[in-house]
């Protein structure tokens, strides 16, 4: 191939030619202006709508908070009033349901706290859903996830639940509070707090009882209006009964006079008579209605009373329903249980010996 054909064919051949440049497009001012106009009529024509969206959720907020603060106000102002509040009795100067300052506080904020976080969840629950409607949300998927999530958490806290409403109705109620000796079944002793989950109890060595409030089936509280003393006296039926009766109602009389007893006392005490009578003996029932948790007391008090003054009457009190012999029959008694009851088998030509005694073979004669 010569030279000139191959200098024709090379420049025959396309040659490569550099890419161009692109350089971005300035926009125009008549295009800023276009879209100036447009964001404009956009604002014009919605401005209203936003306004209007904005003026109601504010108008919410405000109602949400006014009324909270209202509703908090009056639960603060009830509460208040009902720790205020002391029932008489039987016309006695303390009230039915005997209330110290710590318990009336306790109970007070409890029930107090409890409310008012009801009243604020309410309110501003009821306030968010409001606010999610103005914008048009559907609120249908968020509150069918609401229910399915209440659902699963109440069954899986179950015992919570019932711990704690139990609590609130135990507070509301008042079935006891602190300082009041009570028995829950599970356990008893004295309340030391009171909570809407938990209450604590001091028993009688000195432990202290967590007791959850969804596990009380029943309470016996000890400390609620009243408490009743009663004492058994059993004397000989012999006794004069009323020499006996003259001596108790003497007892009774200087004892309900005396401090303290007569601020333990809330009654008099009463010869109620005979509980029972036996053969030799027979009781006699007093009784009296106590302060609250005083009745152990009042009652080891009035047998000791008792106990001295039939001492100086002269009035035999027995140990127990059957009384016991006198000391000459007492000794009597003993002489008789030492000598043995006669025995036929102590004679030993009795037929009943002979038939006891084993059989001896005769010996043979000796040769």
């Amino acid at each position: 191939m010569s030279l000139s054909a191959v200098l024709l064919a090379v420049g025959s051949s396309p040659t490569p030619t550099p890419s161009e440049s692109t350089t971005p497009a300035v926009p125009s001012l008549q295009d800023a202006q276009e879209s100036a106009t447009n964001a404009a009529s956009w604002v014009e024509q919605n401005w209203s709508t936003w306004l209007a969206i904005g003026l109601r959720v504010l108008l919410i907020l405000v109602i949400a908070g006014v009324l909270r603060v209202m509703v908090r106000r009056a639960i603060t102002k009830l509460i208040d009033r009902m720790t205020r509040t002391v029932q008489a009795v039987d016309g006695t100067a303390l009230g039915g349901l005997l209330v110290n300052v710590e318990r009336r506080r306790q109970r007070s904020q409890a029930i107090g706290s409890v409310l008012r976080s009801v009243a604020s969840f309410l309110i501003l629950g009821t306030a968010a859903l409001m606010i999610l409607g103005t914008f048009q949300i559907n609120l249908a998927p968020l509150l069918a996830s609401a229910g399915v999530a209440g659902v699963a958490i109440g069954f899986g806290a179950r015992n919570l639940v019932t711990d704690f409403l139990s609590g609130v109705f135990m507070i509301l109620e008042d079935q006891y509070g602190v300082g009041d000796s009570i028995d829950a079944g599970v356990a008893s002793g004295e309340v030391i707090e009171v909570g809407l989950r938990v209450t604590k109890l001091r028993g009688d060595n000195g432990e202290i009882w967590y007791v959850r409030n969804g596990e009380v089936k029943r309470i016996g509280n000890l400390s609620q209006g009243w408490a009743t003393a009663g004492v058994d006296v059993t004397v000989k039926a012999s006794e004069d009964l009323d020499r006996v009766k003259a001596t108790l109602d003497e007892v009774a009389e200087k004892m309900s006079k005396e401090e303290p007893w007569n601020e333990l006392l809330w009654g008099p005490i009463e010869v109620l008579g005979l509980d029972s009578v036996l053969l030799d003996s027979m009781v006699v029932h007093v009784s009296a209605k106590t302060m609250p948790g005083k009745s152990l007391t009042v009652a080891r008090e009035l047998r000791w009373r008792v106990k001295r003054a039939f001492d100086a009457a002269d009035i035999r009190i027995v140990g127990g329903a059957t009384a016991q012999p006198e000391e000459g029959e007492a000794a009597a008694d003993t002489a008789v249980a030492a000598v043995a009851a006669p025995s036929v088998y102590s004679n030993a030509d009795s037929p009943q010996s002979a038939a006891a005694s084993p059989i001896v073979a005769p010996r043979p004669a000796a040769k």
